[in-house]
């Protein structure tokens, strides 16, 4: 409350022309050079300049890469899926220009995926199924399903 007593009294005082002085002093002060408002000579300031834009650069050309990265990965994802594909996702991954890739990481993992499905696809694998099931409880219910359809078949026909 009392900030903002104080920035409306000055605001005030200021309008009315009596604490306004300070403020042209202030800019006066200010050298118009950038470079002498950094403290450095004019070359350090360019060479300063130059570093922040090379820097810039590698950060947008790194971004891109990421973006192109995480389309790359989505088209993968559409394509394992039977998705619909996205024309940004491949404008992204022109643009990075480079063969962009899946990351390391998400490769392994992609192929570990792949294996297991390749595992469970297999032969072998469903023969494994097979011995993990419970035959009794198959039986027990194919034998329920059994009577179920012969006291059906002597509610119907008067023969059995």
């Amino acid at each position: 409350m009392a900030f903002l007593m104080k920035s409306m009294l000055s605001n005030q005082v200021k309008n009315l022309g009596l604490g306004g002085g300070g403020e042209e002093n202030k800019e006066e002060s200010t050298p118009s050079d950038p470079a002498a408002a950094a403290g450095m000579t004019r070359e350090e300031y360019e060479e300063y300049q130059k570093q922040m834009v090379e820097e810039k650069i590698e950060r947008d050309a790194a971004f891109a890469h990421k973006k192109a990265e995480r389309a790359c990965l989505r088209v993968h994802l559409r394509e394992k899926y039977r998705l619909p594909q996205s024309e940004m996702d491949e404008n992204q991954i022109q643009m990075a220009g480079d063969d962009v890739g899946l990351p390391e990481d998400l490769q392994k993992m992609v192929e570990e995926d792949q294996e297991e499905e390749e595992d469970k696809d297999s032969i072998l694998a469903q023969l494994q199924n097979i011995q993990n099931m419970d035959m009794d409880a198959i039986k027990e219910k194919a034998q329920a399903t059994f009577t179920e359809i012969k006291q059906a078949a002597e509610q119907k026909c008067s023969v059995m």
